[in-house]
């Protein structure tokens, strides 16, 4: 359920040559270095409309059917608010509820899902050890995995497919050891199964999975540094989970690798001043979160960079540092539109320092502008509670 990472939004600015989504990836075709590009720029309704044009090109390729089912289920996630790699640094993602999916692009994806699976079908009983099949469908099936998991959140539904996106990649390696971009749904697997308690692994080994997680690192390992179609991916992947195992250094050590091939991507710079926080070192992380802040004023990000405000503003309250606090919460206001959810957490933070700070009226003010935002989340409660008791650490 966790492959949602390796969709992680990284961006890829045009001047820098990598080895990511190379020009012969199928399908052959001209606008594919294009879409990438504008795909691993945030740019997703640009990377959709490329996808589109491609898929209308080939339109008997699976692969071309989950690249666009991969753009449109990333920017669907994006804009539920669900790609924020803290959330999965620990369990309890399971019950973060985000804003809700358009209908729309829900029906498009499981469209999408099932032409995917229907082309994927028929190669398969042409040839059932077709490899660029079986990475194709568990690729799908990996799509579906994420739909069902974030978007509908049905756990269990989720984890089958994650069964059979597992077998197909585990037979894809059995036929071709060298297909190492198939590793990654194994690692990732893996992982998730070998952090299972030991009850329910029992259970699980009843009908035949298993889980290893230092098997599944090291696949995620060797797809990272293979340089292939998922290197990035693999990366990222690898990245939340050795946060979640407290390796913080190793995990900076991807951001550091990556995060100079990025530059317009505000992600892994943003996760490494979480890395650097969680790890002890907050004068680094602090300067971190100001320098991303700097850099999206700057105009060098696409999307919504005021969450380094928001992180920024949590590590000195942390801190105690009160005034600083408030006035880095303060930024988020400065954003033009701002992400509504991160704007309401940042003026409820502000409000709450205010409180501290013993300014009341300000407090009150901040706290009914989190109420005007959305008066039905856990945010808008607790500003409610704010208004009528003065908050206080």
């Amino acid at each position: 359920m966790l492959l949602v990472l390796a969709q992680a939004c990284l961006a890829a600015d045009p001047a820098v040559s990598t080895a990511v989504r190379p020009a012969d990836f199928r399908p052959t075709d001209p606008l594919n270095q294009a879409a990438f590009e504008h795909y691993y720029n945030l740019d997703y309704d640009a990377a959709i409309q490329d996808f589109e044009r491609i898929l209308a090109r080939h339109a008997n390729d699976p692969f071309a059917v989950n690249h666009l089912l991969s753009a449109i289920q990333v920017r669907e996630l994006y804009h539920m608010g669900a790609m924020n790699t803290g959330d999965y640094s620990n369990d309890s993602f399971i019950g973060l509820a985000h804003r809700p999916a358009d209908p729309a692009q829900k029906q498009r994806i499981k469209q999408l899902v099932g032409q995917a699976e229907k082309l994927e079908a028929a190669e398969l009983a042409r040839d059932p050890n077709n490899v660029d099949m079986l990475y194709a469908r568990g690729v799908t099936r990996g799509q579906l995995v994420l739909y069902t998991a974030l978007i509908e959140r049905a756990w269990f539904s989720a984890l089958r497919n994650a069964v059979g996106a597992r077998h197909d990649h585990e037979r894809v390696l059995e036929l071709d050891p060298h297909y190492t971009d198939a590793k990654l749904v194994v690692g990732a697997h893996n992982y998730v199964m070998g952090n299972l308690s030991l009850a329910i692994k029992i259970a699980v080994a009843l009908v035949g999975l298993s889980g290893d997680k230092e098997k599944g690192l090291q696949y995620l390992n060797d797809a990272y540094r293979a340089n292939g179609e998922t290197s990035v991916d693999a990366g990222v992947v690898l990245m939340v989970f050795l946060r979640r195992e407290h390796r913080y250094g190793e995990a900076l050590q991807i951001t550091g690798a990556l995060g100079p091939r990025f530059p317009r991507n505000y992600l892994l710079p943003l996760e490494e001043a979480n890395l650097l926080r969680v790890s002890g070192k907050t004068g680094e992380a602090e300067e971190q979160y100001r320098r991303v802040w700097q850099n999206g004023r700057e105009g060098k990000y696409n999307l919504h960079y005021e969450i380094a405000a928001l992180g920024l503003g949590d590590l000195l309250r942390s801190e105690k540092k009160y005034p600083a606090a408030a006035a880095a919460y303060e930024l988020v206001s400065e954003v033009t539109d701002a992400d509504p959810e991160l704007l309401q957490k940042a003026n409820l933070g502000a409000g709450e320092m205010y409180d501290q700070l013993q300014k009341r009226d300000l407090a009150v003010k901040k706290y009914e502008a989190v109420v005007a935002t959305n008066s039905g989340n856990a945010e808008a409660d607790k500003a409610r509670k704010r208004m009528k008791d003065a908050y206080r650490e």
